[in-house]
């Protein structure tokens, strides 16, 4: 399942070239990743209360090309792998076709105490994992 948003560049988001600075991009792919969350039926807010989360263990991010202020960016996130505990969502943010952004990020589910933990039935959903055709 691939699961797309949308978002408008903001000036204070950009660098004097007038780009955005990288560190943004972070910003962007975060909240592509919780807009997924919402659309494959997984309550973080539910999760987070039962004393569960999601935590960011590694993301890796290729830099194709800039965006510019007031530009509309999409972001496009989908599951390449999942396990017991952890998985790696691919995730894109282009402009129209151009790709601007490129990056694998891998998470891990984690208890109150930021183990690592199995998935409860409820937050397991089919999502989560990557499509098998």
């Amino acid at each position: 399942m691939v699961t797309e948003c949308t978002l408008t560049v903001r000036t204070y988001e950009c660098d004097s070239y007038n780009h955005v600075n990288n560190a943004n991009y972070l910003n962007y792919l975060e909240y592509g990743r919780y807009e997924y969350l919402k659309t494959i039926g997984f309550d973080y807010p539910a999760a987070f209360n039962a004393g569960y989360g999601l935590f960011i263990a590694r993301i890796e991010i290729d830099y194709k090309k800039p965006a510019l202020a007031d530009e509309t960016l999409t972001i496009k996130c989908w599951p390449v792998k999942k396990g017991a505990v952890s998985g790696v969502i691919a995730q894109e943010i282009r402009r129209g076709e151009d790709i601007i952004v490129q990056a694998k990020v891998t998470w891990a589910f984690v208890d109150s105490n930021g183990q690592p933990s199995k998935i409860p039935p409820e937050w397991n959903v089919p999502g989560l994992y990557p499509d098998t055709k």
